[in-house]
């Protein structure tokens, strides 16, 4: 047995940042349970913690406000927000 062993079990698949479709917020779910949310040019706008239900996410902002989350076919639906992977927000037509 190897007690140098110092790897960690994989991050949740739905850590990482999340986006609207027109960029205005950003939400980044960390690994240790932990969000950071930006809107527009404020960084960390709201920051608290976040814990995951199966497609259910619950979330607690540092001042104590909570909110809720559903993943979707890929996509985060939190409160009235529909965010997107970084990677995978739709193009946007005719502005």
């Amino acid at each position: 047995m190897n007690t140098n062993d110092t790897s960690s079990p994989a991050p949740h698949p739905w850590v990482g940042m999340w986006v609207t479709a027109d960029g205005h917020i950003r939400q980044e779910l960390l690994p240790n349970g932990r969000y950071d949310e930006a809107r527009g040019t404020r960084s960390s706008a709201y920051t608290g913690s976040y814990t995951v239900t199966c497609d259910h996410i619950d979330y607690v902002d540092d001042t104590g406000f909570t909110a809720t989350g559903d993943v979707r076919d890929g996509v985060l639906y939190h409160e009235h927000l529909v965010l997107y992977r970084e990677d995978e927000v739709p193009v946007r037509h005719g502005r």
